[in-house]
């Protein structure tokens, strides 16, 4: 255990659980030499009785295998959200749902941003599904809130939604936490008409960003548009 700085003698007392716990900076030498995953640094400072270390923010870079496969899935649409929503990439079929991203700066590539601007223009939420989408959104947002304590941009979009929307506020104040999970889609678009898929969620190891994929039914009226439009040139 050189790399870490322990003895080999002390490691194996460590394994034993032999002696005194061992201090923070012990077990970060260890997760550094071990080449630990978030994961498994977590298991290690939990199972010594430690808090794990805070990490500083949200990851946005998306690795270059997950850009790979989403060009690769030419007629499902596809996109990556960081733990803020905040939209890092998307292949060429989500553009006709979720507009052309290009043409926008990066704070307004925010998805809550997008739904609660949506609703206070609405007044209300359309349907019970919206509403419910809504709520596991922000159940989602605020277990992103207690993982990033302090994060200034968490800090600033959750203060700038409780300012400007009482639909977030209302929401906010429930106090609801919980990670995001496929859900089913029905959505009228201006241009296609109506539209149903499952909206599926991949956790990407490692970077706490999610891929989200429109996953339309064999045979189904979603699934010739998404092929029609994925075999139309672009524009």
């Amino acid at each position: 255990m050189k790399v870490a700085g322990l003895s080999v003698d002390y490691y194996i007392r460590l394994e034993q659980a032999r002696g005194a716990n061992p201090s923070r900076q012990v077990l970060a030498a260890l997760a550094r030499a071990l080449l630990l995953t978030a994961d498994e640094r977590e298991y290690l400072y939990r199972i010594a009785g430690e808090q794990p270390p805070l990490v500083a923010g949200p990851n946005r870079t998306v690795p270059q295998s997950i850009r790979t496969m989403m060009d690769n899935l030419v007629s499902t649409p596809a996109y990556v959200v960081d733990a803020t929503y905040d939209i890092l990439a998307w292949n060429s079929l989500a553009v006709h749902f979720i507009g052309d991203l290009d043409a926008l700066p990066g704070a307004d590539r925010n998805m809550i941003r997008w739904m609660f601007r949506a609703a206070a223009a609405g007044g209300v939420w359309p349907d019970e599904a919206a509403l419910a989408f809504a709520r596991a959104t922000v159940a989602d947002l605020r277990a992103a809130y207690a993982r990033y304590p302090g994060n200034p941009g968490l800090v600033a979009m959750v203060t700038e939604l409780l300012g400007t929307s009482p639909q977030f506020a209302e929401l906010w104040a429930t106090h609801d936490v919980a990670v995001r999970r496929a859900h089913r889609k029905r959505v009228v678009h201006p241009d296609l008409g109506p539209l149903e898929f499952e909206c599926q969620v991949m956790h990407i190891a490692d970077t706490d960003q999610r891929m989200i994929f429109y996953c339309a039914a064999p045979g189904s009226r979603t699934e010739s548009i998404f092929r029609t439009l994925a075999a139309s040139p672009a524009e």
